[in-house]
């Protein structure tokens, strides 16, 4: 009974007694009825309509509802009767009988690519279209455009400051509006439309091609920008100082709302560009002004000032005659590609639950070679850091370390560690064990395909009780961060006596110790071998390697910057993408 007094809209309510009030004079009703008395009668009239009428209904005292504000339309008059006409707006019956602004939070929902389709349905939602609130939000939702197009900050260097700089440190405001762009005549829709649309594809991370140095490309989204960055590592051998960046080209809208393209490479500011999409996960880049490369003094001088952002000195002040020639190597190279380049897309790392350490990028240390960045993963018992900056010996896309996490390493006291010879004695051993069963195995192999039934089946035994075997080690050695509710305890670490490292800075305590093997090879990737080694994990942004052969140390530290449209969908791309690098460099 309550519910149907509720749903009738009797009660208080002044829009109740202001419609009955006028109902009842046009039936003609007696003007001197008490106004109480009147609601008692209505209620009790429209509590019948809903079959719970009467005295024991209790409609006198029941709230106002939305029946009788926006309801059927139906009155009861004096009589009993139902007056029909209605009193409140019409229930819609179509999308477009909707509030103009409940149309505009609608479409802010939709995809950007769906609105265009949507704006030829009717005229009222293609003029609703043109709000730019409805493209605002596909701007920031989508591409992560920052809510103001006039703030324009990239780690903390504005835009203004980054490009005009880089023609004239001296130039005025006045000359500054050639450089960028008219706000005053931008709207969402125009960027969204003619910039961030058709270039989205090239969002993201992406590895340069550069024969075997590689690197690493971050296009994102700035302002009325898109830019690419090319991350550098810092100076050899601060390899905790955060990475340097330097832009390689931009694209963005002028007045006519189309989109233009520039190359930032040289030191003469930006100048015509081109982009191309080669294939799927695949574009380049073609500068058409290549003489803004070039600098008065020739190639010395060219030469000086890329030693002085690539390395920070000057060739006077590196006196290894070996690393002079590597750097003398790597500036002809690289200068050979600084009209056209081709990019191909990498990801980040899924991440999962079990993973010993958030996976990622890092730093590391790679002795004449300087400072490369390198993508740690986590594939079941096994880490594996892939390079994504290389050198002449081995290339950026080879895998540098490989380590197995079903075989820990207990380190000895410190005194012992500070032996070669005593690590060495335990990596050896645990490097043979390796070996025997990698032989096993090989030999298990080739007696299944010989058609051996025998062999196969016991080759299945051997795997299964390896199986076992390999989950014992699991719940021992707590690989993941998940297996334990506590981090480990830290151990005293000490690099041996004889090993050399570019950092003599390095975390004097470690966590967790792990048999790995490092890649090697000779200059041109000639013959590559992998070599035993000790992974050392220090903290969750910092590990090591000492590569025992070469008696070095390794120090790898994570890369902290924030790269946006850069993980992997799923850890099958991810796994394709690293197949893919292998190739690209083999």
């Amino acid at each position: 009974m309550a519910v149907c007094a509720r749903l009738c809209g009797v009660g208080q309510s002044r829009r109740c007694r202001r419609r009955q009030r006028h109902n009842q004079q046009d039936q003609g009703s007696d003007s001197d009825m008490d106004e109480e008395e009147g609601e008692r009668i209505v209620g009790k009239r429209q509590g019948d309509v809903c079959g719970g009428g009467g005295p024991e209904s209790g409609v006198a005292t029941a709230g106002p509802s939305d029946a009788c504000e926006y309801g059927s339309g139906h009155h009861v008059n004096r009589g009993g009767s139902l007056n029909r006409t209605s009193t409140g707006p019409p229930h819609p019956q179509t999308l477009a009988e909707l509030p103009p602004e409940l149309l505009v939070e609608i479409f802010s929902l939709l995809p950007g690519t769906a609105l265009p389709n949507v704006a030829l349905i009717c005229k009222k939602f293609r003029q609703i279209l043109s709000t730019e609130t409805i493209w605002r939000r596909r701007c920031i939702e989508e591409f992560g455009m920052k809510e103001d197009l006039r703030k324009m900050e990239v780690g903390n260097v504005s835009s203004r400051e980054l490009y005009v700089k880089r023609v004239n440190p001296r130039v005025k405001s006045g000359r500054f509006v050639k450089l960028l762009p008219d706000y005053k005549h931008m709207d969402y829709r125009d960027v969204y439309t003619h910039l961030l649309h058709p270039y989205r594809h090239i969002l993201g991370l992406w590895q340069p091609d550069i024969g075997p140095y590689g690197g690493l490309l971050n296009v994102v989204v700035d302002g009325l920008f898109i830019i690419g960055w090319m991350y550098l590592p810092p100076h050899d051998p601060r390899v905790e100082d955060p990475m340097r960046r330097r832009p390689l080209f931009r694209i963005h809208m002028w007045e006519t709302k189309k989109a233009s393209v520039e190359c930032m490479y040289g030191h003469k500011g930006p100048h015509k560009g081109d982009i191309q999409t080669v294939k799927k996960d695949e574009f380049s880049t073609k500068c058409n002004q290549t003489d803004h490369h070039r600098m008065p003094g020739g190639r010395q001088e060219e030469f000086r000032t890329w030693l002085e952002e690539e390395w920070g000195r000057t060739l006077e002040e590196i006196f290894h005659e070996h690393m002079q020639e590597l750097i003398l190597m790597k500036f002809i190279y690289t200068s050979q590609y600084d009209n056209c380049l081709t990019y191909r897309r990498i990801y980040l790392p899924p991440t999962l639950p079990s993973d010993l350490l958030q996976p990622g990028l890092f730093k590391g240390t790679y002795g004449s070679h300087g400072l490369e960045i390198v993508m740690l993963s986590f594939h079941g018992m096994s880490a594996r850091a892939t390079k994504l900056t290389g050198d002449p010996n081995v290339p950026a896309g080879q895998l540098t370390l490989d380590v197995d996490l079903s075989r820990p390493v207990v380190l000895p006291d410190l005194e012992h560690q500070r032996k070669i010879e005593e690590l060495s004695r335990l990596v050896l051993g645990v490097h043979e064990e390796v070996q025997r069963e990698v032989e096993q195995r090989a030999k298990d192999s080739s007696a299944t395909v010989n058609g051996a039934a025998e062999g196969a089946c016991g080759g299945a035994s051997r795997a299964e009780g390896m199986d076992i075997d390999h989950g014992a080690c699991s719940d021992s050695c707590e690989p993941g961060p998940s297996s334990s509710s506590s981090p480990p305890e830290a151990q005293p670490f000490v690099l041996p006596l004889g090993v050399m490292a570019r950092n003599e800075v390095y975390p004097r305590t470690c966590r967790k110790c792990f048999y790995g093997t490092g890649l090697i090879a000779g200059h041109g990737f000639t013959s590559p071998e992998r070599t035993p080694g000790l992974f050392v994990l220090f903290d969750e942004d910092r590990f090591g390697f000492i590569w025992l052969e070469l008696k070095s140390f390794s120090l790898y530290s994570r890369l902290t910057d924030h790269l946006a449209h850069a993980h992997a969908p799923n850890m099958e791309r991810f796994e394709a993408m690293l197949c893919n690098m292998q190739s690209w460099t083999s």
